[in-house]
């Protein structure tokens, strides 16, 4: 018993951020990228659900340092001009000019409650010009994920509004989820966590709480009268799809408008889905991961009717954080690949796509050795990547000799 409990222990500080992996991408072939023990002894539901195998780009690239010092960054969006806005946990968003030039923080902006995994959380430029962000609210009773937006006058934000809070209102400092996606049709998703503890874990399952959710809104915070569970008694209409854990990375794919997500799983079960509206995807009913203490959650089963299977799943987990599409021209053998942000392995996962498959894997960045907390693509067909201890890093085609 001692043995699974400090094997237990390892596993949840490696979740957390502990040493970085010693998985290496290796030569090219049938064989998955992923050779480690998986935690859960758990079968995958169909061929190619889980451990892709090896594929590379073969793409040549150099890291530049853009900005330097940003304090626990999480959110990165670009204006229209070029320069890119970065939220800081602590509170603070900042304004990064194209030459890495960091500007006080932004004034006018609500307070956050910055404990845990709390704090200034997405960012994101919508498409009529406002600023949306997520945030941790501190509230009577505890806190929960909000949704606010303002416009952008030189350093200081204004016409500031909530256009969105999480209900209920728990006292937790995890899992608060908090991408924020505008699709084609101009709403916006936005992510939620299930807030980890108890209280809130049971409520991913009810539809009148916003925890373990996507939420489709409209950009004022209205409700788009498609939505699936609009006039279902009892059922916030806000929700577009339920039974997640705590939702991290959230894109849309731009060869088919869809949302894609990736959610924390506890120990092993990162999901990858691409949610659809009023679907049911299991937590904490069914999953591919085992409570920290290594006992099977719930019931231990990976399936059930009426709930969705992931689209692929990590064991050990990536601990996902920030995803993006490559749609640039810039890097072109990466056209059509999705990058993660990995906080446990310390790398850059890609994905190679096959339509909705996962046909392939690969981890980049690992010799910086951090963890990757957001991954974005420039206007310049660059990607940017925010780094947990304080980095904005670009990267661009490496430069012939």
């Amino acid at each position: 018993m001692r043995q699974i409990a400090l094997f237990a222990l390892a596993a949840a500080l490696a979740a957390c951020g502990g040493h970085p992996s010693d998985a290496q991408s290796p030569p090219a072939s049938d064989k998955p990228l992923e050779t480690r023990a998986a935690n859960a002894p758990y079968r995958p539901a169909f061929a190619g659900q889980t451990r892709a195998p090896f594929r590379t780009a073969d793409v040549a690239f150099e890291v530049e340092t853009l900005a330097r010092g940003l304090s626990k960054p999480w959110g990165l969006a670009f204006l229209p001009d070029g320069r890119m806005l970065v939220t800081e946990r602590s509170g603070a968003l900042r304004i990064i000019g194209k030459d890495g030039s960091k500007s006080d923080p932004v004034a006018g902006l609500p307070e956050v409650d910055a404990r845990g995994q709390g704090g200034l959380l997405d960012v994101a430029v919508g498409p009529d010009g406002w600023i949306y962000w997520t945030y941790a609210e501190p509230r009577e009773g505890g806190n929960g994920t909000a949704v606010a937006r303002g416009k952008l006058a030189g350093a200081t934000m204004t016409d500031v509004a909530v256009v969105w809070r999480m209900t209920p209102t728990l006292d937790s400092d995890k899992h608060f989820g908090s991408r924020l996606a505008f699709a084609p049709d101009g709403n916006l998703f936005v992510t939620t966590g299930e807030r980890s503890i108890l209280a809130g874990r049971a409520q991913a399952q009810k539809l009148d709480a916003a925890l373990g959710k996507v939420i489709r809104i409209r950009p004022d915070g209205s409700v788009p009268e498609d939505n699936p569970f609009v006039g279902t008694t009892g059922a916030l209409p806000q929700i577009w799809s339920y039974g997640h854990r705590n939702i991290q990375s959230a894109a849309i794919n731009p060869a088919s408008g869809k949302l894609w997500t990736v959610e924390h799983g506890p120990l092993g079960g990162d999901e990858l889905n691409i949610p659809e509206a009023g679907k049911d995807y299991g937590w904490p009913t069914i999953g591919y991961g085992l409570e920290y203490s290594g006992r099977p959650v719930g019931e231990g089963i990976t399936r059930h009717a009426g709930m969705e299977q992931p689209v692929y799943y990590w064991d050990p987990v990536i601990a996902p954080s920030g995803m993006t599409f490559y749609d640039g021209d810039l890097f072109p053998a990466w056209k059509g690949s999705l990058f993660i942000g990995g906080l446990k392995d310390r790398d850059l996962v890609r994905l190679t796509l096959d339509g909705d498959r996962v046909v392939g894997e690969e981890r980049l960045l690992k010799d910086i050795g951090q963890r990757i907390r957001d991954v974005r693509v420039g206007p310049d067909g660059a990607v940017y990547v925010l780094t947990d201890d304080g980095r904005l890093l670009k990267l661009a085609p490496k430069t012939k000799a």
